[in-house]
């Protein structure tokens, strides 16, 4: 685990049809932005696809690395849904039909035209000693093992699981986000950036060039755990900014 002040996570994107582009990624921007409101810093994401060897190596490096790993994709009814098969192997632990996830199952399908057939069934197969994750939607549960939080794919889903998940995670301090706009390329600014950087002790200060008809500049973002440096470091970008001679405002803290 690292040293940071705040939990640090990774997501892990499974799927073969998000690495084809034929489907767009809609989970990690959504995760990212519910984890930084809870104190969690994102500190990793990756794309993967769906084979069994590179789900387990990348389950173990990244649960290794950071102290918490959400996955998202892979745990449905069909024949290429294997992160479970997948994330049981990276632990070292049996896949079970697991009682609860069957009960849950079977009622919900009791309750639709729908058969709760052999591929459905598959669903209610989780790592042992797995803990579950309600799905308020369609019911299949997606489930946590040591720091692995394994999600469904399908955006609404994983979205309606997560938030029953938060509850159960640990916080941090909420990042303190400062943006500065100037009226220059970053080119023109970046000693400046540095120096502020280097002066505000844990503050990170990145540059984002934009370009619009007849005008351009550059958003400035100032980042950090400490509200109050966090301000004056800022202050002190809209400062450097403005002493080399182009406009610079804080628009938002």
């Amino acid at each position: 685990m690292t040293s940071s002040p705040n939990p640090t996570s990774a997501i892990i994107v499974i799927g073969d049809e998000i690495l084809s582009g034929r489907t767009k990624d809609k989970n990690i921007g959504w995760l990212a932005e519910q984890l930084g409101a809870q104190g969690i810093q994102l500190c990793e994401a990756r794309v993967i696809a769906d084979k069994k060897q590179v789900i387990i190596d990348t389950v173990q490096t990244l649960s290794k690395a950071y102290d918490l790993v959400f996955t998202s994709g892979g745990i449905g009814p069909t024949h290429d849904d294997i992160t479970t098969d997948a994330v049981a192997a990276a632990f070292g632990v049996p896949v079970i039909r697991h009682p609860e996830a069957e009960r849950r199952l079977i009622l919900h399908y009791a309750n639709t035209d729908l058969e709760f057939n052999a591929a459905r069934q598959k669903m209610a197969d989780i790592p042992d000693n797995a803990v579950l994750i309600d799905n308020p939607l369609s019911a299949a549960p997606g489930y946590i093992i040591g720091n692995v939080h394994v999600l469904p794919g399908v955006p609404t889903i994983l979205q309606a699981m997560f938030e029953g998940l938060k509850p159960r995670l640990p916080g941090g301090i909420v990042m303190t986000r400062i943006t500065v706009q100037c009226s220059t390329g970053e080119g023109n600014i970046a000693t400046i950036l540095s120096d502020v950087e280097a002066s505000h002790d844990g503050v990170s200060v990145g540059s984002y060039p934009w370009m619009k008809p007849g005008n351009f500049g550059t958003a400035v973002v100032v980042s950090g755990l400490d509200a109050e440096i966090t301000t004056a470091a800022a202050k002190a970008v809209e400062a450097g900014v403005r002493a080399f001679g182009a406009a610079a405002n804080i628009v938002n803290a």
